[in-house]
């Protein structure tokens, strides 16, 4: 590390970014940083190309998002990392995700009428599961099932911390698993 980065104040390149788009701001957090997160990416297993392209795509978030840094509850080097971290984990669900292997085409053949009541009668006993619920546990259950929201996006849209939604859904997933059993 060169003798004039261990002075630099890293929040106030963001903030320059964040207030006026600074380019050369941005050059400096750039120099800085992408090099550290596409070392970081390949020891925590990324290949080379696939650590280049999360340090573009994570710099390229600190350019465009740099009005969600918050000085007050993380560093640079802590935001910067959480979200090249996050893309690493993008990148991993993406390779995993398997393609279909067939599609079927022409009409479903027809189900069996058993099986048909069988899932009827599930559904109505989930719904009277559900409606036993806490009411702050079963609406943090319908946001993140029935809304398709991820944890982090229910801790923004309530303004609850994480833990707590975590928390919640946990101990209402559990009520819900002993009902249903």
């Amino acid at each position: 590390m060169q003798a004039d980065e261990v002075d630099t104040d890293w929040a106030a390149l963001v903030s320059r970014v964040r207030d006026h788009q600074d380019k050369a701001a941005f050059a400096a957090l750039f120099r800085h940083f992408a090099p550290r997160v596409k070392a970081f990416l390949m020891k925590s297993g990324a290949d080379a190309a696939l650590a280049e392209e999360c340090a573009q795509d994570v710099m390229a978030t600190l350019w465009q998002k740099a009005a969600l840094f918050d000085p007050s509850r993380a560093s640079v080097a802590t935001w910067v990392f959480t979200i090249a971290r996050n893309r690493r984990i993008d990148a991993l669900r993406k390779a995993r995700r398997a393609e279909p292997e067939e599609l079927p085409w022409g009409p479903e053949p027809e189900p069996d009428q058993a099986e048909v009541l069988e899932a009827q009668q599930d559904t109505e006993r989930l719904g009277a599961a559900l409606s036993q619920l806490p009411e702050k546990q079963r609406a943090l259950i319908e946001r993140a099932f029935y809304g398709d929201l991820s944890h982090s996006e229910i801790a923004a849209e309530t303004g609850l911390p994480l833990g707590t939604i975590k928390s919640r859904i946990r101990l209402a997933l559990e009520r819900l698993r002993q009902q249903m059993s």
